[in-house]
């Protein structure tokens, strides 16, 4: 199964102090449906205030990429502009 981690942000507060985990989903679309079924809120949190990564690339516009079995997913805070 593909591996999450959380590389700061609010994400352990909505999986009780988890920061890694594993999900079904084989896309990012499909893995903000399975983090918010699993932990109310946790979806549309990572969708709205995280940057993904995938196996080491950060995508800008992640809806539709996919990832593998074996995928690392890294969810890291975006950075605000001014």
């Amino acid at each position: 199964m593909p591996r999450v981690l959380a590389m700061g942000g609010d994400v352990a507060t909505f999986t009780g102090g988890a920061s890694e985990f594993d999900v079904a989903a084989k896309s990012v679309g499909a893995m903000f449906r399975e983090l918010e079924a699993r932990w109310p809120g946790l979806g549309e949190y990572v969708e709205r205030r995280m940057a993904i990564a995938i196996d080491g690339e950060i995508f800008q516009d992640a809806d539709g990429a996919a990832f593998g079995e074996a995928s690392e997913v890294c969810l890291i805070p975006k950075i605000g502009g001014g």
